[in-house]
């Protein structure tokens, strides 16, 4: 029989040590925590995780002469946001003057102007755009589809192209339907079976996940895989079941690509509820008929642009706390959720540091990226200058899930060492956030355009709003102004201001 005990006491003393000497060592216990696994048995490690897990609050212990400070601050905040916030009627510029504003389009164009202004009027250290070429794809004005049974007659179904599809011919096209629950059962049937038909992927948004972008990923990856998938198999087009766990007649758009080497097929969503119907006939009559017609096309990148506005830091100017949010929005709709929400929380953090007469220790630095949707050349953009100016990010602060009641941040970096402990820092905070019930600190993706700083060493963040409704109009027609909750959407801009401060005040 082995005996452990005397790494036992090693471990324990120097955990007792720091604890005395308040320099509880997050490193140093993961360390501990490996070696466990290598010499302990199952259930000594086990207890040994939990003793760690109940330890990490304490070695981020914050320290209470700050609290009183930091909680006024936090409290003059969140009154500035409820009481003087302007990203509410910022929002409704955005959505119903200017609208949907994919890359390249007019409209893109309008919301760069309109943004930079803006920006300017809150009268900052500096606003400059940040060239760009981004992708230009045109939905153009035909998107229709009929289900043509012999049994059930011929019913029309709400679809719409994929962001980067090419379009059907001119006359449509008609075709047989394959359905399929999951993109890996192509990988089951014999070419025959695909060749000349159309590819149905039906597989719903997972009900059971209490986390809705956990449902989503879970899916998303299928939208961008799908049609060449479906093509090397001979399919002639491909059609998608709309990203939502809502059953309605709303198509969802997004992002997909095509593969070098094998053909270009039309690629479209179709509305959940059509999606069900389409299904139950297939059912019944497998010889039915889809017939689509869309008339897309990918035209010449174009130029365009990040829009930045910063506040000069008075003791770490290198150094930079940054907020943002993306420009651009799917055309179909009017982006109020995804993602004027986070541009016009992203300028309002800006301008609660201008009103309070906050100066911040880091250069705090508001972001507006172009092109996250179908490309994310904005985002790849500002981390390759970040990497050239070596900036570095204390903290890179992302809002893209929508304007409902906040519920906390995410947080992500490269040093899997190093995240524990900055997690632990953010949850020490978490008394100063309790009077707006916002609690949920955690490790997990920040964002989109922020995940290209990864790599560059910086710490990311992702600002979590509820998710639950998010995708009932995530990508269609519905994501319109009318959706949005004044409250909630201020509610979200002080939340995030009130990180930016915690972070620029006491770092990690």
């Amino acid at each position: 029989m082995r005996v452990y005990f005397p790494q036992s006491i090693i471990m324990i003393a120097a955990i007792h040590n720091m604890l005395l000497s308040n320099n509880l060592n997050i490193e140093f216990l993961t360390t501990q925590l490996a070696i466990t696994q290598n010499f302990f048995d199952m259930k000594t490690t086990v207890l040994f995780s939990l003793l760690l897990m109940g330890l990490f609050g304490l070695g981020a212990a914050y320290p209470q002469q700050n609290a009183s400070k930091d909680k006024q601050m936090l409290r003059k905040m969140y009154d500035f946001h409820l009481g003087n916030d302007q990203s509410y009627e910022n929002l409704r510029y955005l959505s119903t003057q200017i609208g949907g504003r994919l890359s390249g389009s007019p409209q893109a164009a309008a919301a760069v102007e309109w943004a930079r202004q803006t920006l300017e009027q809150l009268n900052l250290d500096t606003v400059y755009l940040q060239p760009v070429m981004v992708p230009y794809w045109v939905r153009g004005t035909a998107e229709e589809a009929r289900i043509v049974s012999g049994f059930y007659g011929t019913q029309a179904v709400n679809v719409c192209a994929l962001g980067g599809s090419i379009a059907t011919p001119a006359w449509g096209l008609s075709a047989q339907v394959i359905e399929i629950k999951h993109l890996a059962d192509l990988d089951k049937l014999d070419k025959k079976a695909v060749q000349g038909k159309i590819v149905f992927l039906n597989q719903p948004m997972d009900d059971l996940e209490h986390d809705t972008f956990d449902a989503y990923s879970h899916c998303s990856g299928n939208r961008y895989k799908g049609a060449p998938a479906a093509a090397r198999l001979g399919a002639v087009a491909f059609v998608i079941r709309s990203l939502t766990t809502a059953i309605d007649e709303f198509p969802h758009t997004g992002g997909m690509a095509y593969e070098e080497g094998t053909t270009r097929i039309p690629a479209v969503a179709i509305a959940t509820r059509d999606a069900e119907l389409l299904s139950g006939i297939l059912s019944q009559d497998p010889a039915l008929r889809l017939y689509l017609r869309t008339s897309c096309q990918n035209l010449p990148d174009a130029l365009s642009y990040n829009v930045i506005g910063e506040l000069r830091g008075s003791q770490k100017p290198e150094e930079i706390v940054m907020v943002g949010g993306h420009l651009d929005a799917w055309d179909n709709g009017q982006g109020a959720h995804d993602d004027g929400a986070g541009v016009v929380q992203s300028i309002d953090v800006m301008r609660c540091f201008k009103a309070l007469n906050l100066r911040p220790k880091h250069t705090l630095r508001c972001v507006l990226f172009m092109n996250e949707e179908n490309g994310a050349r904005g985002a790849r953009e500002y981390a390759r200058l970040a990497r050239e100016r070596n900036e570095k990010h204390q903290l890179a602060l992302e809002s893209d899930r929508g304007a409902f009641v906040p519920r906390g941040f995410s947080l992500d970096h490269t040093d899997s060492l190093l995240l524990p402990k900055r997690v632990a820092r953010l949850n020490s905070w978490s008394p100063l956030f309790e009077p707006y019930q916002v609690h949920l600190f955690k490790s997990g993706f920040s964002g989109v355009d922020v995940n290209f700083l990864k790599d560059n060493g910086d710490m990311l963040s992702g600002y979590i709003p509820d998710s639950q409704r998010y995708f009932d109009y995530h990508h269609t027609a519905n994501d319109t102004f009318d959706k949005i909750n004044r409250r909630e959407l201020s509610l979200g801009s002080a939340t995030m201001a009130a990180l930016a401060y915690l972070v620029d005040e006491h770092g990690w």
